[in-house]
């Protein structure tokens, strides 16, 4: 594999103590979903953006509500459109499944208890101002349990540097209201629940094989 060239960013902390920061890398792709070098995340994105590898994760809770989120205003992709629970791009080397868990509790403070690969070879291209995104971008399904008192839906805590809002919504409406078009969501997000099941929680776990031979290698097991 060949890997691109990046820069490593110098921090300064209130004790005037300087530091290094990694750049994040994602893992980029060929035609045939085969890894063909990284590039550093925060420069990937743009009018030609190279296909790479990303996934999306739809949480629900034990009543089959969904976790819908508002992307923050201030990011460079389709800044402050609503979308599904979560979306990131596994470091290379990552099992997959590991990116999903590390980025939910990164993104939405909670965690995902059963994980379930169920679209292992979704693709999708989309632009907005003139910034696309081109991912081969597996789907999972998760289960997030952990209920707040007196409440029947699991607390969240929204990184405000991804997350704008965030609210659980029954599964059935917003599928519905995706399905008709009455409902403006992400381009992503809408192809993905025209694919998804209409009981998602219940799909049997797509096989492994299936995903694209970048991400074979990870562990996708709950």
């Amino acid at each position: 594999m060949t890997t691109s060239d990046s820069t490593t960013d110098t921090t300064t902390d209130s004790t005037g103590t300087t530091g290094t920061v990694t750049p994040e890398l994602v893992v980029l792709l060929d035609e045939d979903g085969r890894a063909v070098g990284t590039a550093d995340k925060a420069g990937v994105h743009h009018a030609d953006t190279p296909l790479h590898l990303a996934f999306s994760c739809y949480l629900f809770d034990d009543a089959g509500n969904v976790l819908v989120t508002r992307r923050a205003l201030h990011k460079r992709t389709f800044p402050g459109v609503w979308t599904n629970s979560c979306c990131g791009h596994p470091a290379p080397g990552e099992p997959l499944a590991d990116a999903v868990r590390r980025r939910v509790e990164q993104e939405l403070g909670t965690t995902v208890g059963d994980l379930r690969l169920v679209l292992p070879r979704f693709r999708y291209r989309a632009e907005q101002d003139g910034v696309v995104e081109n991912e081969m971008c597996p789907v999972f399904v998760g289960l997030v349990s952990e209920a707040v008192p007196g409440d029947t839906s699991p607390a969240v805590s929204p990184d405000p540097d991804e997350v704008e809002d965030a609210r659980w919504e029954p599964w059935s409406s917003f599928r519905e209201s995706v399905l008709d078009g009455s409902r403006t969501v992400s381009v992503w997000c809408r192809e993905q629940v025209a694919q998804l099941p209409a009981d998602p929680v219940s799909a049997v776990a797509a096989d492994v094989a299936e995903l694209p031979p970048a991400a074979r290698v990870v562990d996708v097991r709950p």
